[in-house]
Protein backbone atom coordinates (compact mmCIF):
# COMPACT_ATOMS: atom_id res chain seq x y z
CA UNK A 1 0.00 0.00 0.00
CA UNK A 2 1.17 3.09 -0.68
CA UNK A 3 1.64 6.75 1.31
CA UNK A 4 0.50 10.01 0.80
CA UNK A 5 1.11 12.69 3.41
CA UNK A 6 -1.21 15.83 3.47
CA UNK A 7 -0.50 18.56 5.54
CA UNK A 8 -2.04 22.52 6.18
CA UNK A 9 0.26 25.32 6.35
CA UNK A 10 -0.09 29.30 6.78
CA UNK A 11 -3.22 30.85 8.38
CA UNK A 12 -6.16 28.68 8.53
CA UNK A 13 -8.83 29.12 6.61
CA UNK A 14 -12.75 27.59 5.62
CA UNK A 15 -12.89 24.42 3.27
CA UNK A 16 -9.33 23.27 3.91
CA UNK A 17 -11.20 20.03 5.99
CA UNK A 18 -13.04 19.30 2.78
CA UNK A 19 -9.91 18.95 0.56
CA UNK A 20 -8.55 16.58 3.27
CA UNK A 21 -12.02 14.51 3.69
CA UNK A 22 -11.84 14.08 -0.56
CA UNK A 23 -8.60 13.60 -1.06
CA UNK A 24 -8.51 10.86 1.97
CA UNK A 25 -11.67 9.46 0.35
CA UNK A 26 -10.27 9.61 -2.89
CA UNK A 27 -6.88 7.95 -1.83
CA UNK A 28 -9.10 4.51 0.19
CA UNK A 29 -11.35 4.53 -3.09
CA UNK A 30 -8.07 3.79 -5.34
CA UNK A 31 -7.36 0.72 -3.14
CA UNK A 32 -3.19 0.83 -3.64
CA UNK A 33 -3.20 4.47 -1.57
CA UNK A 34 -3.32 5.80 1.76
CA UNK A 35 -3.70 9.14 3.70
CA UNK A 36 -2.00 10.33 6.81
CA UNK A 37 -1.76 13.82 8.05
CA UNK A 38 1.09 15.85 9.26
CA UNK A 39 0.54 17.64 12.21
CA UNK A 40 1.14 21.74 12.29
CA UNK A 41 2.36 21.62 8.95
CA UNK A 42 6.02 19.98 8.31
CA UNK A 43 6.21 20.41 12.21
CA UNK A 44 4.62 16.84 12.66
CA UNK A 45 7.36 15.21 10.40
CA UNK A 46 9.87 17.14 12.15
CA UNK A 47 9.11 16.90 15.61
CA UNK A 48 10.53 13.55 17.67
CA UNK A 49 8.40 11.32 18.40
CA UNK A 50 6.78 12.51 15.13
CA UNK A 51 3.26 13.63 14.80
CA UNK A 52 1.50 11.85 12.54
CA UNK A 53 -1.57 10.65 12.03
CA UNK A 54 -3.81 7.86 10.02
CA UNK A 55 -6.62 9.45 8.14
CA UNK A 56 -9.27 7.00 8.68
CA UNK A 57 -13.06 6.80 7.63
CA UNK A 58 -14.08 7.72 11.30
CA UNK A 59 -11.04 10.77 11.51
CA UNK A 60 -12.58 12.26 8.47
CA UNK A 61 -15.87 11.51 8.52
CA UNK A 62 -18.03 14.95 8.49
CA UNK A 63 -15.21 17.34 8.63
CA UNK A 64 -16.25 18.92 5.41
CA UNK A 65 -18.35 21.42 7.31
CA UNK A 66 -16.50 22.29 10.09
CA UNK A 67 -14.04 25.06 9.99
CA UNK A 68 -10.05 25.35 10.51
CA UNK A 69 -8.21 22.18 10.15
CA UNK A 70 -8.10 18.58 11.89
CA UNK A 71 -4.30 18.21 11.29
CA UNK A 72 -3.92 22.09 13.02
CA UNK A 73 -1.61 24.59 11.48
CA UNK A 74 1.15 26.78 11.61
CA UNK A 75 2.77 30.43 10.06
CA UNK A 76 6.43 29.20 12.01
CA UNK A 77 9.05 26.18 11.09
CA UNK A 78 9.81 26.99 7.63
CA UNK A 79 12.34 24.52 6.49
CA UNK A 80 14.14 26.79 4.36
CA UNK A 81 14.22 29.00 7.34
CA UNK A 82 14.12 27.11 10.63
CA UNK A 83 14.17 28.81 14.08
CA UNK A 84 17.25 26.63 16.43
CA UNK A 85 17.85 27.98 19.70
CA UNK A 86 21.25 28.09 20.93
CA UNK A 87 23.13 26.93 23.71
CA UNK A 88 23.59 30.47 24.96
CA UNK A 89 19.62 31.22 24.28
CA UNK A 90 19.23 32.68 21.12
CA UNK A 91 17.95 32.25 17.89
CA UNK A 92 18.92 31.98 14.79
CA UNK A 93 17.62 30.08 11.68
CA UNK A 94 18.72 27.15 9.23
CA UNK A 95 17.98 25.13 6.30
CA UNK A 96 16.79 21.97 7.15
CA UNK A 97 14.98 20.98 3.60
CA UNK A 98 17.39 18.31 2.67
CA UNK A 99 16.88 16.68 5.69
CA UNK A 100 13.15 17.46 6.08
CA UNK A 101 13.12 15.38 2.46
CA UNK A 102 15.31 12.53 3.48
CA UNK A 103 12.99 11.92 6.64
CA UNK A 104 9.75 11.83 4.94
CA UNK A 105 11.27 9.27 2.34
CA UNK A 106 12.57 7.28 5.22
CA UNK A 107 8.88 7.47 7.22
CA UNK A 108 7.88 5.62 4.07
CA UNK A 109 5.70 8.42 2.05
CA UNK A 110 5.24 8.50 -1.46
CA UNK A 111 3.81 11.76 -1.98
CA UNK A 112 3.07 14.85 -0.26
CA UNK A 113 0.24 17.42 -0.48
CA UNK A 114 0.70 20.58 1.08
CA UNK A 115 -2.36 22.44 1.28
CA UNK A 116 -1.26 26.71 1.86
CA UNK A 117 -1.12 29.72 0.33
CA UNK A 118 1.82 31.54 -1.71
CA UNK A 119 4.66 30.53 0.80
CA UNK A 120 3.12 27.82 1.92
CA UNK A 121 3.63 26.66 -2.26
CA UNK A 122 7.17 28.56 -1.97
CA UNK A 123 8.34 26.03 0.41
CA UNK A 124 6.65 23.18 -2.18
CA UNK A 125 8.78 24.47 -5.18
CA UNK A 126 11.55 24.50 -3.10
CA UNK A 127 11.31 20.75 -1.72
CA UNK A 128 10.38 19.66 -5.16
CA UNK A 129 13.49 21.19 -6.08
CA UNK A 130 15.41 19.02 -3.44
CA UNK A 131 13.55 16.03 -4.91
CA UNK A 132 10.34 15.56 -2.96
CA UNK A 133 7.32 14.17 -4.84
CA UNK A 134 4.70 16.96 -4.06
CA UNK A 135 1.72 18.34 -5.26
CA UNK A 136 0.32 21.84 -4.09
CA UNK A 137 -3.30 23.05 -3.21
CA UNK A 138 -3.84 26.48 -2.81
CA UNK A 139 -5.67 27.97 -0.19
CA UNK A 140 -6.26 31.76 1.38
CA UNK A 141 -8.73 33.78 2.26
CA UNK A 142 -7.04 36.62 0.70
CA UNK A 143 -7.35 35.01 -2.87
CA UNK A 144 -4.02 36.13 -3.68
CA UNK A 145 -2.55 33.19 -6.03
CA UNK A 146 -2.65 34.04 -9.68
CA UNK A 147 -2.65 30.90 -11.44
CA UNK A 148 -6.03 30.16 -10.05
CA UNK A 149 -8.94 32.23 -10.78
CA UNK A 150 -10.62 31.35 -6.59
CA UNK A 151 -8.93 29.86 -4.00
CA UNK A 152 -11.48 28.11 -1.86
CA UNK A 153 -12.43 30.09 1.85
CA UNK A 154 -12.40 33.42 -0.11
CA UNK A 155 -15.86 33.09 -0.78
CA UNK A 156 -16.43 32.49 2.60
CA UNK A 157 -14.35 35.16 4.13
CA UNK A 158 -16.49 37.67 1.63
CA UNK A 159 -19.99 36.56 3.18
CA UNK A 160 -18.81 36.87 6.62
CA UNK A 161 -17.90 40.21 5.84
CA UNK A 162 -20.32 41.36 4.07
CA UNK A 163 -22.84 40.09 6.27
CA UNK A 164 -20.75 42.25 8.99
CA UNK A 165 -20.56 45.28 6.74
CA UNK A 166 -24.84 45.15 6.19
CA UNK A 167 -24.43 44.88 9.99
CA UNK A 168 -23.13 48.16 10.39
CA UNK A 169 -25.07 50.20 7.42
CA UNK A 170 -28.08 49.82 9.84
CA UNK A 171 -26.13 51.34 12.72
CA UNK A 172 -24.98 54.12 10.54
CA UNK A 173 -28.05 55.10 9.53
CA UNK A 174 -29.68 55.03 13.07
CA UNK A 175 -26.75 57.48 14.31
CA UNK A 176 -25.77 59.60 11.48
CA UNK A 177 -22.09 58.17 11.84
CA UNK A 178 -18.65 57.22 9.64
CA UNK A 179 -18.42 53.33 9.83
CA UNK A 180 -15.08 52.20 9.08
CA UNK A 181 -15.03 48.28 9.01
CA UNK A 182 -11.44 47.05 8.34
CA UNK A 183 -10.79 43.74 6.32
CA UNK A 184 -8.53 40.98 5.79
CA UNK A 185 -6.29 40.15 2.57
CA UNK A 186 -2.80 41.03 3.06
CA UNK A 187 -1.29 42.89 0.05
CA UNK A 188 -4.34 42.14 -1.98
CA UNK A 189 -7.74 44.27 -1.58
CA UNK A 190 -10.02 41.25 -3.31
CA UNK A 191 -12.10 41.02 0.34
CA UNK A 192 -12.21 44.37 0.66
CA UNK A 193 -13.28 45.13 -2.85
CA UNK A 194 -15.97 42.32 -3.04
CA UNK A 195 -17.23 43.23 0.30
CA UNK A 196 -17.67 47.06 -0.69
CA UNK A 197 -19.47 46.04 -3.86
CA UNK A 198 -21.72 43.78 -2.41
CA UNK A 199 -22.54 45.68 0.42
CA UNK A 200 -23.23 49.20 -0.91
CA UNK A 201 -20.37 50.85 0.44
CA UNK A 202 -19.40 54.80 -0.45
CA UNK A 203 -15.81 54.37 -0.11
CA UNK A 204 -13.50 51.46 -0.26
CA UNK A 205 -9.94 51.61 0.28
CA UNK A 206 -7.45 49.11 -1.18
CA UNK A 207 -3.51 48.29 -1.40
CA UNK A 208 -3.42 48.71 -4.93
CA UNK A 209 -4.89 51.98 -5.64
CA UNK A 210 -3.27 54.90 -3.76
CA UNK A 211 -5.66 56.88 -1.37
CA UNK A 212 -5.42 60.67 -0.57
CA UNK A 213 -7.10 61.83 2.88
CA UNK A 214 -8.47 64.83 1.32
CA UNK A 215 -10.38 62.69 -1.11
CA UNK A 216 -12.36 60.80 1.28
CA UNK A 217 -13.14 63.59 3.75
CA UNK A 218 -14.65 65.52 0.61
CA UNK A 219 -16.89 62.45 -0.08
CA UNK A 220 -18.16 61.77 3.68
CA UNK A 221 -18.56 66.13 3.51
CA UNK A 222 -20.49 65.29 -0.19
CA UNK A 223 -22.89 62.79 1.33
CA UNK A 224 -23.86 64.78 4.41
CA UNK A 225 -24.86 67.88 2.15
CA UNK A 226 -27.11 65.93 0.53
CA UNK A 227 -28.75 64.88 3.62
CA UNK A 228 -27.87 61.15 3.43
CA UNK A 229 -26.16 61.84 7.24
CA UNK A 230 -24.37 58.41 6.84
CA UNK A 231 -21.36 56.73 5.62
CA UNK A 232 -19.87 53.32 5.29
CA UNK A 233 -16.42 52.64 4.33
CA UNK A 234 -14.51 49.66 3.73
CA UNK A 235 -10.42 49.10 4.11
CA UNK A 236 -8.10 46.48 3.26
CA UNK A 237 -5.43 45.59 5.83
CA UNK A 238 -2.94 46.30 3.88
CA UNK A 239 -4.28 49.71 2.55
CA UNK A 240 -1.46 52.23 2.44
CA UNK A 241 -1.17 55.52 4.71
CA UNK A 242 -0.16 58.71 2.52
CA UNK A 243 3.69 57.87 3.18
CA UNK A 244 3.30 54.39 1.31
CA UNK A 245 3.24 52.06 4.22
CA UNK A 246 0.95 49.54 5.45
CA UNK A 247 0.40 50.00 9.19
CA UNK A 248 1.37 46.84 11.45
CA UNK A 249 4.32 45.41 13.56
CA UNK A 250 6.67 42.65 12.86
CA UNK A 251 5.79 39.35 14.55
CA UNK A 252 7.52 38.44 17.60
CA UNK A 253 6.99 34.63 17.34
CA UNK A 254 10.02 32.50 16.66
CA UNK A 255 9.57 31.55 13.09
CA UNK A 256 7.40 33.93 12.06
CA UNK A 257 8.46 36.13 9.30
CA UNK A 258 5.02 37.59 8.47
CA UNK A 259 4.03 41.50 9.24
CA UNK A 260 0.98 42.27 11.57
CA UNK A 261 -0.81 43.89 9.44
CA UNK A 262 -3.26 46.17 11.59
CA UNK A 263 -4.20 49.90 12.20
CA UNK A 264 -5.36 51.07 9.19
CA UNK A 265 -9.30 51.67 10.64
CA UNK A 266 -8.43 53.77 13.92
CA UNK A 267 -5.57 55.38 11.61
CA UNK A 268 -8.31 57.18 9.56
CA UNK A 269 -10.46 57.52 11.89
CA UNK A 270 -7.90 59.79 13.81
CA UNK A 271 -7.15 61.47 10.72
CA UNK A 272 -10.17 62.89 9.61
CA UNK A 273 -11.36 63.91 12.96
CA UNK A 274 -8.24 65.91 13.17
CA UNK A 275 -9.56 66.78 9.63
CA UNK A 276 -13.15 68.43 10.98
CA UNK A 277 -15.09 65.65 9.72
CA UNK A 278 -18.46 66.35 10.39
CA UNK A 279 -19.91 63.24 11.87
CA UNK A 280 -19.01 60.69 14.39
CA UNK A 281 -16.90 57.98 13.60
CA UNK A 282 -16.46 54.26 15.07
CA UNK A 283 -14.46 51.45 13.58
CA UNK A 284 -14.89 47.77 13.67
CA UNK A 285 -11.67 45.35 13.02
CA UNK A 286 -13.38 42.09 11.64
CA UNK A 287 -10.01 40.25 11.75
CA UNK A 288 -10.20 36.22 12.72
CA UNK A 289 -13.49 36.01 12.00
CA UNK A 290 -13.24 36.43 8.37
CA UNK A 291 -11.07 32.55 9.13
CA UNK A 292 -13.35 31.25 10.90
CA UNK A 293 -17.19 28.79 11.32
CA UNK A 294 -18.66 26.77 8.01
CA UNK A 295 -17.54 27.12 5.08
CA UNK A 296 -19.95 27.98 2.31
CA UNK A 297 -21.21 25.20 -0.01
CA UNK A 298 -19.50 26.99 -2.82
CA UNK A 299 -16.15 26.81 -0.88
CA UNK A 300 -17.37 22.86 0.05
CA UNK A 301 -17.60 21.91 -3.65
CA UNK A 302 -14.54 23.87 -5.18
CA UNK A 303 -12.29 22.21 -1.76
CA UNK A 304 -13.24 18.86 -2.08
CA UNK A 305 -12.94 19.10 -5.99
CA UNK A 306 -9.17 20.36 -5.45
CA UNK A 307 -8.43 17.42 -3.06
CA UNK A 308 -9.67 14.83 -5.58
CA UNK A 309 -7.42 16.80 -8.28
CA UNK A 310 -4.90 16.69 -6.02
CA UNK A 311 -4.96 12.84 -5.05
CA UNK A 312 -5.26 12.35 -8.99
CA UNK A 313 -1.98 14.04 -9.87
CA UNK A 314 -0.73 12.14 -6.74
CA UNK A 315 -1.75 8.57 -8.33
CA UNK A 316 -0.37 10.04 -11.44
CA UNK A 317 3.13 10.59 -10.32
CA UNK A 318 2.53 14.23 -11.82
CA UNK A 319 4.35 16.13 -9.31
CA UNK A 320 5.97 19.96 -8.73
CA UNK A 321 2.01 20.97 -9.73
CA UNK A 322 -0.10 22.60 -8.05
CA UNK A 323 -3.97 22.22 -8.30
CA UNK A 324 -6.00 25.32 -9.92
CA UNK A 325 -9.85 26.48 -11.02
CA UNK A 326 -9.83 27.82 -14.14
CA UNK A 327 -13.01 29.05 -16.26
CA UNK A 328 -14.92 26.78 -13.97
CA UNK A 329 -12.85 23.47 -14.61
CA UNK A 330 -10.12 22.31 -12.12
CA UNK A 331 -6.60 22.06 -13.98
CA UNK A 332 -3.38 22.28 -12.66
CA UNK A 333 -0.40 24.41 -13.66
CA UNK A 334 3.42 23.90 -12.47
CA UNK A 335 4.14 25.39 -8.87
CA UNK A 336 6.81 27.65 -10.05
CA UNK A 337 4.32 29.10 -12.20
CA UNK A 338 1.86 29.56 -9.63
CA UNK A 339 4.03 31.80 -7.25
CA UNK A 340 5.43 33.58 -10.07
CA UNK A 341 2.87 36.39 -9.74
CA UNK A 342 1.19 37.90 -6.73
CA UNK A 343 -2.65 38.41 -7.90
CA UNK A 344 -3.19 41.63 -6.86
CA UNK A 345 -6.14 43.72 -8.29
CA UNK A 346 -5.83 45.43 -11.37
CA UNK A 347 -6.60 49.17 -11.86
CA UNK A 348 -8.39 48.24 -14.94
CA UNK A 349 -10.42 45.26 -13.56
CA UNK A 350 -14.20 44.97 -14.06
CA UNK A 351 -14.85 45.16 -10.55
CA UNK A 352 -12.62 48.34 -9.79
CA UNK A 353 -15.01 49.23 -12.89
CA UNK A 354 -18.02 48.21 -11.83
CA UNK A 355 -17.59 50.00 -8.26
CA UNK A 356 -16.76 53.46 -9.87
CA UNK A 357 -19.50 53.01 -12.10
CA UNK A 358 -21.95 52.57 -9.00
CA UNK A 359 -20.49 55.48 -7.35
CA UNK A 360 -17.90 53.51 -5.13
CA UNK A 361 -14.72 55.81 -4.44
CA UNK A 362 -11.32 54.17 -3.71
CA UNK A 363 -10.28 58.03 -2.32
CA UNK A 364 -8.02 58.30 -4.83
CA UNK A 365 -10.64 61.52 -6.72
Amino acid sequence: MKKVLVLTGGGDCPGLNAVIRGLAKAAKGSGEWEAYGSIEAFNGVLKDPVEIVRLSKSKIGGIHVKGGTILKTTNKGNPLDFPIQKEDGTWTTKDISVDLVQKIKDLGFDAVVNIGGDGSQKISQALYEKGLNIIGVPKTIDNDLSATDLTFGFSTAVQIATESFDKLVTTAESHHRVMIMEVMGRDAGWIALHTAIAGGAEICLIPEISFNMKAILKRIKKRYKKGKGFVNIVVAEGAKVESGESLGSQATDKGDPHKKLAGIANYLRTELENMGCPAQIRTTVLGHTQRGGTPLAFDRILATAMGVKAFELVQKGDFGKMVSYKNNQIESVTIKEAVKYYNYVAKDHYLIKTARAVGISFGDE
